[in-house]
């Protein structure tokens, strides 16, 4: 039976606008959102799934809804055969919840502290408390500031002790909401392949949302887009690929100030000094015919070969999606 199970989830909120001026406090508009519209998904135990779309979109609704946190307007959802805001105690002893924008630690309190105190709140045994803690504070590099107030740690520390402090109780589903916005390259590489390890070895489920679409790249095998509180894509990477016009990029450096031009049906995009960039459609000309065109025709330096940034490819898909709505 999948982990997750989502039906027809709906949700909206009532949204007040006013207008300018003495008429606009006396009379103000309200506006129904759809945050989401039918959403219905299954995730399987041990997934590691990025789910992604533009904000405004639904991704921290459904998060919330899974959690437990909200309740949809309509609609079935069932989390290890739970209701998550029916059996809210069961539910979230067996889940980890992180937003990248609030913490569950204590801001004056040092960090082992807040700990212990989750330990407290979770009624861990001391036994499976301490090796576990100490492996999770090891594994993310958190010795040197163990001791701190949380008030006083870099963002990047942050993140790092709250990952700690959702996996203290080992849940079997991780919820990560922008686990690293405003994380350094060293920061955000811990993060990764912390999540990463504890997918493989721990069979953790990991949902991850988030806009550092990198991160999605390094981790996630399968892809949901919502966007307009609806599923616009879900499968693999390559199958979001194929999902719009799948073009790819070829920079080339020459050797001398020889001018590149269109390749039909490739064509350049732009240049800068000696190097040139070509986009293609594998469909219509191979990467190799192409390499081979250039390197016939000019001195080449040297050759990149690119996908095109799955940025570009989500947001051309919500566009299509949009314009098909319109």
């Amino acid at each position: 039976m999948s982990q997750i199970v989502a039906e027809a989830l709906c949700k909206s909120y009532q949204v007040y606008e006013r207008a300018p001026g003495v008429k606009g406090w006396l009379h103000r508009k309200v506006r129904t959102v759809h945050a989401l519209r039918d959403l219905c998904f299954r995730i399987e135990r041990g997934e590691m799934i990025g789910y992604i779309g533009p904000n405004g979109a639904g991704k921290s609704t459904t998060v919330k809804i899974l959690s437990g946190i909200l309740v949809p307007d309509s609609g079935e959802c069932r989390v290890d055969g739970r209701v998550p805001w029916e059996d809210r105690v069961a539910h979230v002893s067996r889940i980890g919840v992180v937003f990248g924008q609030r913490t569950q630690l204590w801001w004056d309190l040092p960090i082992i502290e807040s700990f212990d105190l989750l330990r407290d709140m979770y009624r861990i045994p001391e036994k499976d408390y301490r090796p576990w803690r100490d492996m999770l504070v090891e594994r993310l590099d958190l010795g040197s500031f163990l001791h701190q107030p949380v008030r006083q740690l870099s963002l990047g520390q942050r993140m790092r002790a709250d990952l700690v402090a959702a996996m203290l109780h080992k849940p079997a589903l991780l919820f990560l909401d922008e686990p690293t916005i405003g994380l350094d390259a060293v920061s955000k590489l811990a993060v990764r392949d912390f999540l990463r390890e504890l997918n493989q070895r721990e069979g953790v489920t990991v949902i991850l949302t988030t806009h550092d679409l990198d991160d999605i790249e390094a981790l996630c095998k399968r892809v949901m887009v919502i966007g307009d509180g609806r599923i616009l894509s879900d499968g693999t990477l390559a199958q979001l690929r194929g999902a719009v016009r799948d073009e790819r990029v070829l920079t080339v450096d020459l050797r001398n100030d020889a001018v590149v031009v269109d390749e039909a049906p490739a064509r350049v995009v732009r240049h800068e000094g000696r190097r040139f960039v070509l986009r293609f459609v594998p469909e219509e000309i191979t990467s190799t015919e192409l390499i081979r065109r250039i390197t016939a025709r000019y001195e080449v330096e040297d050759l990149f070969l690119e996908f095109t940034p799955i940025e570009e490819i989500v947001a051309s898909l919500y566009r299509r999606h949009r314009e098909g709505v319109a």
